[in-house]
């Protein structure tokens, strides 16, 4: 079992910066690959990023390749978002995923979800 408890959301201006965070329970934590996802007003679930178990490996959506960074410490049982150049279509709850596999994943199930953290951009 994982629990996954994300922070870090907030009001932004658009060109603004945020990083969120996740922490993760359990022991097996190094074992799952990671990713973000995000649910904007109105719309579908849809994948931002994600990172192998080992975090040597990265996946980005088109509309974050570039802006987004996405990295892990095992050590702390943690996974990073760091955004920039934010714009307003960013706005959403972003959700931190877990998933027990060797690949990077960017679609499907996730086994794991938190309860998100809103992102607000503003023009």
């Amino acid at each position: 079992q994982v629990q996954l408890v994300e922070s870090g959301g907030g009001l932004v201006q658009a060109g603004g910066s945020l990083r969120l965070s996740c922490a993760a329970s359990g022991r097996t934590f190094s074992t799952y690959a990671m990713g973000w996802l995000r649910q904007a007003p109105g719309k579908g679930r849809e994948f931002v990023a994600a990172i192998s178990w080992s975090g040597d490996m990265t996946r980005y959506a088109d509309s974050a390749r570039g802006r987004f960074t996405i990295t892990r410490d095992n050590a702390k049982n943690s996974v990073y978002l760091q955004m920039s150049s934010l714009k307003p279509e960013d706005t959403a709850v972003y959700y931190c995923a877990a998933r027990k596999t060797v690949l990077v994943p960017t679609s499907g199930v996730w086994d794991y979800r938190g309860q998100g953290t809103q992102v607000t951009v503003s023009t």
